[in-house]
This record gives structure tokens, sequence and C-alpha cells, in this order.
């Protein structure tokens, strides 16, 4: 059992990310003239490190999102109600969650990573802040760190298992993708991305996208004395057959380059795929069509910031509210959350009729 509480912490005015001569989002079949980013909560927990990640809206509307912490402290999940603009803690103890989706039922399935984290994908009950075991094995070896997590129509769970930090020893020769199906057996999807991150599946259920976010190290606090050199920083396509397995070569929708790429994403009831870029060059939420054609951007924190220590405005992760908020964009970025009203619909496979 992990520890559930409800406890107010902090209410923030709507207050826009970015000075009134900062960047401005682009895309105007996306993003309303004038549209900015909102200010709705900023840590206020006692532990410096880590970041905020992994929205995800509750049938009720509500967005649960996780607070991730260093070391020995477990990380929160923590909710942002709309309707009284308050955020509350749902768990004190999240065992590091990361990525986190709603199923079809309204359980809260979360990813839960490594450096004294579960390293599980777990199944939360709302109603009593139980959680369960979805799986933490692959063939009977730990897995590495599930990272983020998106559904098919089936309620088949799709999550990343790549590795960022933590002491632990790996099991897994590979960082791949994997698939949780309803009777519990995981398989493997794909070990043809160096290392897994942000993930989702076309609206269509033919397109698996992931993004290749490799940092070139498995310990970012303890990378060991060689340089570290990065890896592929790019968006990959994958098509799905009707089996929902890799059905053919996977595409580069993205490169990145040497900047770096990718975290979290979601997509639109029009296919369009939303990406946390955590580039210092150009910190924002990169929209593109399932081509790869960027069709808007929102920033998300200053550009031109290569070679400063701290960049400010990084992106984490990317969510869709329901219902009244259905188009409304809500971003984790650092240690905060924030939220944008778009032109668009989300997509949300689990409620979708």
């Amino acid at each position: 059992m992990r520890i559930f509480a409800i406890a107010t912490l902090c209410v923030f005015a709507a207050t826009p990310l970015l000075a009134a001569d900062g960047p401005k989002p682009t895309g105007q079949s996306i993003v309303p003239a004038g549209a900015k980013l909102e200010l709705l909560f900023t840590r206020t927990a006692d532990f410096e490190w880590g970041l905020t990640e992994g929205p995800a809206v509750a049938p009720d509307g509500i967005i649960y999102f996780s607070d991730i912490a260093l070391g020995t402290d477990k990380g929160m999940i923590l909710r942002f109600d709309p309707k009284t603009n308050k955020t509350t803690v749902f768990s004190f103890a999240s065992g590091k969650t990361n990525g986190l989706i709603f199923d079809s039922a309204g359980n809260l399935l979360a990813c839960e990573g490594s450096d004294y984290g579960g390293r599980r994908v777990s199944r939360w009950n709302i109603k009593s802040g139980e959680s369960t075991t979805a799986a933490d094995r692959y063939q009977g070896k730990r897995f590495n760190a599930p990272n983020d997590l998106c559904l098919d129509r089936k309620g088949r769970i799709y999550f990343t298992d790549p590795r960022y930090l933590g002491e632990e020893p790996r099991e897994l020769k590979h960082r791949a993708v994997y698939r949780i199906d309803k009777d519990g057996t995981v398989i493997e999807i794909t070990h043809d991305v160096a290392k897994p991150n942000g993930i989702a599946i076309s609206p269509d259920g033919g397109t698996l996208y992931v993004a290749d976010h490799d940092n070139g190290t498995d310990n970012i606090l303890n990378p060991g004395p060689k340089p570290v050199k990065k890896g592929p920083m790019k968006i990959y396509a994958f098509p799905l057959g009707l089996d929902g397995k890799i059905a053919g070569k996977r595409k580069t929708l993205v490169d990145f380059g040497d900047e770096d790429g990718c975290d979290g994403m979601t997509v639109d009831e029009q296919g369009n795929v939303y990406l946390t870029v955590r580039s210092a060059r150009r910190p924002g939420v990169k929209v593109i069509d399932p081509e790869g054609k960027e069709v808007a951007f929102i920033p998300t924190g200053p550009p031109n910031q290569a070679g400063a220590e701290s960049p400010a405005g990084l992106p984490s992760n990317v969510e869709f509210g329901i219902g009244e908020e259905a188009q409304v964009l809500y971003v984790t970025v650092d240690k905060s959350l924030y939220r944008i009203p778009l032109k668009v619909k989300g997509y949300h496979v689990q409620y979708a009729k």
C-alpha cells in the first residue's frame, strides 16, 4: 500500500510563463491568437532536485501529475482540479512515478523509475490510494526504469524502459518498448531505439510514435570517467499491424541533431503529435503532423540558452483535458504545471466512443 493523503499545496493566479516580449506561439491552425501559457502550480515540497512530469486526465477532468525527487525520497503524485484551481497531494510516496495515464476503468497507470523507485508499471486505485503491480519484469528480469506509457484500443499498455539515473544494476540487455496485455503477459514491441522515452499511438491505431532520447549515460549523476557522448535524438514512427505489433520499418519524423530532443508526447484528434522539446536552444512544445512537418510551436522558455548552467523552461510532458477542457493542453515544465487553450481537441483512446 502507498501513502494516500489530500493536502493543499499551493494555488497560483493565472500568470503567463513568458515575459510580454518573449517568444510567441506559432501555428494559427492550432494556437488561438493571443493564447499564452498559464502557470497553475510550482513545487513547494522540501526537495530541490527533479522535475514535474506525466500529466494525465482522470475521468472527472482532474489532472494528475508526478513530482520526481532525487535519491531516497520517493516522489509524489499531485492532482490539479480545474474547477477549484487547487493542487493537492494524492500520494507522498509514488515510487518515483514518471509517466501517468488513466485506463477506461478509471485506474491510474504509472511508470515507476529507478534511483530507489519501484522500477515497475503500477495500477493505482484512486479511491483507496492503493497500488498494485501491473508488471515489473520481462522474462524474469527487472525493468531498467519504466518511463512513459500509452494505451491502444484494446486497453493494452505500451511503455518505454530506458535508464537515466540510479545505481541499481541493469538486468536487461536492451532499453526497449514493451506491451502489457490484458492477461498481464509482457512482450517486447521493439528495441530498435537507443533510449526510448515518450510514446504515443495515433488515433487510428496504425502508428506507434517513440521518442529516442539518448543522453549517453545510464546515470546522469555519476556518468563515469569517460566523456558523455549523446546518441540519437529523434522521433520515430513505427507501423502497427492489427495485432498491435510492429509491422514494418520505422520512419524518422524528426531529427534534433546535436540538440536535446523530445521527452513526453501526446496526440490530438486530427492526428498531430505534440512533442516536449528539452532543447536549451528552443525549449517548447513542437506540434508535428503525421509526416513530421511542424505545424505549431509553443515556447516554454527563453530561446538560445545553449551553454547555460541551468536552462529554464524545459518541458517534460503534455496532456489534453476532457469535457469543457478538451481543447486545453496541460504542460509540465521544470517544477511547474501550465496550461494553454488551443483550437483542437485532444485524443484519449480510453475515453473515445
